[in-house]
This record gives C-alpha cells, structure tokens and sequence, in this order.
C-alpha cells in the first residue's frame, strides 16, 4: 500500500479486514536517538512518473528495446511483478539471449525472470550492489507509493498494477525464512493523538501543492494481515492512539546480495557498461534488451515525464531486541537487520517533489532525530 497511507492510521479500511488487538503484548524497546548511533546518512531519488511505469517494447535501430522504470516509490514492492510484464514482452520473439540494462531491483529481478522463462542473461550496468540506488531505499512492502497520478493513470493501470502487487507479494514472501532474513514480516505501529481543534484566531494555512497520487490499496483488501487497536499504557510509545499490524519488509542488503548469487548461479554475467544515449545500445551483441534504468532512464531516453522525488535516511546502529516499524507525525522508523531506517516523510505528499538533491542534509537528518525523540514517552 502507500507507505504514508500505512504509516499514519487508517489502515483498516485501507487494504486490511478490521482486526483485534492480542491478548498479551510483546515488550517493545524504545530505540537509542543518540546522534552517536548514527552510522550513515543516505538519498534517494525516487523515479515517479505520473501515468505509471512504463513497461512497454520500442524498437531502436535493430534493437528491440522493453523498458521497466518509472516505479516511484514503489520499486522494490512491484518489482517481481513488473519483471514478469517486461520478460513477457522481451521472450515474445523467443530470444536465446537477453541484455538487462541495470543492476538495482528491478534489473536483477527482471534478469531472474528472463533466465526462468530460459534466456541467457548479461546484466550490463555502471553500479552494483550496494552502490545502486535501489541500496537507499527505505524496504517496507509498499506498492502504490507514489505509483501514478491519479488524473493521468490509463484507465487499465489499476488492473495492471493489482496483478503486479498480487505476483510480487507470493515473490517475496517466497523468502520468508531463507538463510539471512532478506524478506520477513515486522509488527508495524502506527501513532496518533486525537486532532486538537484549531483556534478561532488561527490564520488560514495556505493548502500544499498536492501531486494527486493514486491510491490502489482497496484492490489489495485482505491480501496483509489485519491491524487492531493496542493499549498505549504496554507500549514505550508517547501516543493515545496505537494500531498495530504486519507488514513485509527487506532486509535490503542481504536481499540484493542474494538476488545477484542467484542469478550468477544461474549462469548470468554482470558487465560494466555506461550507456550515455539509446544508440549506444548498439554495441551490445543480444538483440532483446530490458531496460531497467530506473532515474537513470530520465537522462538516458530523455524522458521528461520521470520527476524525482527526493528522501532523506538516517540510519541508527541495530540495537539488540529491536526490531519493528513504526510512524507517527510523519517520521517513519524501520529497525531492519542492516540498520535502523529513520526518515522523515514530511507534512504533506508534496515533501520531496521534483527535487533532485542527492546531497545529504545534515541539519535535516539532526531535525529528523529530534522529532524521533518525540515518539516516545519521556
């Protein structure tokens, strides 16, 4: 689902039957905000297009060309799905040999599934593991995140995004319990307090540019487990109001490993390439290409419809015995087994919109800390 929708409530009549809280609840631990816990600070730009992905054939040259980017914030949540629409495209001329441009997740695992449907894949690409793009990613399962606009989206788009969801979920949830944990669910808390009333005398507050994102999750209803209500007092949180639920997330730098041993077991080989212009696919010797070039694409195809998005991640040290979600005022926390993600989402859907800064911030990612204080009780 979208992750804002997830992380801040609603979540039962988002995509989830209506749950009931358990009878015992497990103790939580509240997570070190000590900047000295901070270990790295990270940016990524999310390649949004507003009529969707695209995942459709070109011919370039002799060269016929499947692209597969334009994900947004949802690339490694639709990632196995939209494989499976690009490789069935890319294998309709049955290709002995396939070239995927790319290495981040959608390129890996468009790769896997072209070697299943029985290609011989190359990955060319500038960057691997953990250099790519898809490395920075936040790694909550959240495949309507800033996906599409709503008002441009063809009118097919929820049909083909559902069967996408649907594959990728069974996909990964297909690495629950492997050897490292690269996939696993997490209990997720999401935390509110009631609304106060605004004061007579309040200015009016300007509304905020709202880039109209679709939001897909009632075609997923029933597909997670549900959510309920949790009693504030078992909790470390500083909250009247806390929901709990469970959510699939990625442990992101054991899963891109394992993604690249599997596909090298295969039988696949990684190339180093830049690719500056669609003519320079030329030189490559397969005639059936995937191209999965993510944000790269906009410069690549000269694809003005791509806009960044751009996140900011603190990551803390794992902390022994913590290992859960949760949001509250924006700020989303992740304790992954390779770090504990904290990011701040902003106050509206506009946070981040077409800014393509991969500087770090550091005074935001001090701001960031200090409003992950507030989530928990003095």
């Amino acid at each position: 689902m979208d992750r804002r929708t997830l992380m801040r409530g609603g979540l039962a009549t988002a995509l989830l039957a209506p749950g009931l809280a358990r009878a015992t609840e497990p103790a939580l631990i509240a997570i070190r905000t000590d900047p000295a816990q901070v270990f790295r600070t990270t940016v990524c730009l999310r390649p949004f297009r507003a009529a969707g992905p695209r995942i459709e054939a070109e011919t370039v040259g002799r060269k016929q060309v499947i692209h597969n980017y334009g994900h947004g914030g949802s690339g490694w949540s639709l990632s196995w799905g939209s494989a499976d629409v690009a490789v069935g495209l890319a294998m309709q001329s049955s290709p002995r040999k396939v070239a995927v441009i790319g290495a981040g997740a959608l390129g890996l695992t468009a790769a896997i599934t072209a070697q299943r449907a029985g290609a011989e894949v190359t990955i060319y690409a500038k960057e691997r593991f953990p250099f790519v793009r898809s490395a920075r990613a936040t790694g909550i399962w959240s495949p309507d995140s800033r996906v599409a606009q709503t008002a441009t989206m063809p009118a097919d788009f929820p049909v083909q995004w559902e069967r996408m969801a649907r594959t990728s979920a069974a996909m990964h949830e297909s690495f629950v319990g492997s050897a490292g944990n690269p996939v696993e669910w997490m209990d997720y808390y999401t935390l509110r307090d009631p609304e106060p009333e605004p004061a007579i005398t309040e200015p009016a507050i300007p509304e905020p540019f709202d880039p109209g994102f679709a939001y897909l999750n009632d075609r997923l209803r029933g597909l997670m487990p549900a959510y309920g209500s949790v009693a504030p007092e078992t909790t470390p949180f500083a909250a009247t109001q806390v929901r709990r639920g469970a959510n699939l997330t990625f442990n992101i730098a054991d899963y891109g490993r394992q993604l690249e041993a599997d596909f090298l077991l295969a039988g696949g080989r990684f190339e180093h390439a830049e690719f500056h212009a669609p003519s320079d696919l030329s030189k490559l010797k397969e005639k059936v290409i995937i191209n999965c070039t993510g944000y790269g694409a906009r410069a690549l195809w000269k694809d003005e419809s791509i806009v960044p998005i751009r996140g900011q991640i603190v990551w803390l040290a794992p902390q022994e015995g913590v290992h859960y979600g949760c949001y509250r005022d924006g700020i989303g926390v992740l304790a992954r087994r390779d770090g504990i993600v904290v990011q701040d989402f902003g106050p509206d859907e506009a946070f981040g919109w077409n800014d393509a800064n991969e500087t770090v911030d550091p005074l935001s990612a001090q701001a960031t800390l200090e409003k992950l204080k507030a989530v928990y009780r003095a």
